[in-house]
C-alpha cells in the first residue's frame, strides 16, 4: 500500500534531514535579499523557496538512483530505500520526474531569462550524482548546482545577471566544497573501497589543511562581495561568526572520527544562516 511506502518516499527525497534544504536555502535567499535590496517581490520569494525543497528532493532522489549499487557498500548510506530494495529504480526515476515538473510549473510563474536558466539548473542537479565516478571534484560539481540558484533569484528579481551575482556563485562553490569535503571525509574509507572519488580521497591526509585553506579563500571572497554592495558594518557580524565556525569546524576535524567530520559538516548551516541573518540586517536598518 502507498501508506506504507510513504516513510521510504520520505526518506529517498531526504525530506527526513532538512540540512540539505538550509544548504542550499540561505545562500539562495541571501543572493535574493541582495538583488532586491531588501524587498523581495512576494512571489519570487515563495517560488525560490518552494523551488529549493522541490529540487532539493529531487536531486537527491537522482543521486540515490545513480549511487544504487554503491550505497550498499557504504556503511552510512547502506539503509537507504534503493540500497535496501525497499524501493525500485523506476520508481525513483518516476519520482524524480515529477519533482521535476513540479519545480517547472513553479518557474514558469517568472520571467523568461528565468525559465532558460532553469534548463541549465536541471541538468546541473541531474547529472551532479554521476560525477564521483569520473572526477574527484564532485563538490565542485555539487557547488555549481546548489550555487545555480543564486544568479537565477538575480534574473528572477530584476530581470539581468550582474557581476556580483556571478561572485556569490563562485563564493558558493568554495563553501560547498568545504561543507562537502567534511562530508565525504566520513565515507572516504568506505569510499575508497567502493571506488568512489571525492576530494576528501584526493586531499587525502592534507584535507584539514586544504579546507582551511578554502575557508580563508571563502572568507576574503565575502569580504570583497560586502564591501563591492558597500555593506554596513553588521554584515562584518556575518563574516566573524563564520571565521569562529570555520574554526570550530577545524577543531572537529582535527580530533577526527566520523561523528566529529558530520558534526563540521553540519555547522556549516549555521555559517550559511549568519550571513542571510547579517544581509537582512543591513537592508533593514538601511
Amino acid at each position: 500500500m502507498m501508506r506504507d511506502r510513504l516513510p521510504h518516499y520520505i526518506q529517498l527525497m531526504r525530506l527526513d534531514k532538512p540540512i540539505g534544504v538550509l544548504l542550499l536555502l540561505w545562500p539562495t535567499l541571501s543572493a535574493l535579499w541582495i538583488a532586491a535590496q531588501g524587498v523581495p517581490d512576494l512571489l519570487v520569494l515563495i517560488v525560490f523557496t518552494l523551488g529549493v525543497i522541490v529540487m532539493r528532493s529531487a536531486g537527491c532522489v537522482i543521486n540515490d538512483y545513480a549511487d544504487r549499487d554503491i550505497d550498499g557498500q557504504v556503511s552510512r548510506t547502506m539503509g537507504r530505500p534503493l540500497a535496501t530494495g525497499a524501493l525500485e529504480g523506476k520508481e525513483a526515476l518516476c519520482l524524480f520526474a515529477v519533482l521535476s515538473t513540479i519545480a517547472f510549473f513553479l518557474v514558469l510563474l517568472l520571467n523568461m531569462l528565468t525559465i532558460l536558466m532553469s534548463i541549465v539548473g536541471l541538468f546541473l542537479a541531474a547529472t551532479y550524482p554521476f560525477m564521483k565516478r569520473y572526477t574527484h571534484f564532485p563538490q565542485v560539481y555539487l557547488g555549481m548546482a546548489f550555487g545555480w540558484a543564486i544568479p537565477m533569484a538575480f534574473a528572477a528579481q530584476t530581470g539581468n545577471v550582474p557581476a556580483i551575482a556571478w561572485l556569490l556563485f563562485l563564493a558558493n562553490i568554495l563553501w560547498s566544497v568545504i561543507y562537502d569535503t567534511f562530508y565525504a571525509m566520513a565515507d572516504r574509507e568506505d569510499d575508497l573501497l567502493a571506488g568512489v572519488k571525492s576530494t576528501a580521497v584526493l586531499f587525502g591526509s592534507n584535507n584539514r589543511v586544504i579546507i582551511a585553506i578554502i575557508q580563508l579563500t571563502f572568507i576574503v571572497m565575502m569580504a570583497i562581495i560586502g564591501r563591492q554592495l558597500e555593506m554596513s558594518f553588521i554584515y562584518n557580524l556575518g563574516l566573524l561568526a563564520s571565521v569562529g565556525l570555520f574554526v570550530y569546524q577545524q577543531r572537529l576535524a582535527w580530533v577526527g572520527g566520523v561523528e566529529n567530520y558530520l558534526k563540521a559538516f553540519l555547522n556549516n548551516n549555521w555559517v550559511g544562516a549568519s550571513f542571510f541573518v547579517t544581509i537582512v540586517a543591513h537592508y533593514a536598518i538601511i
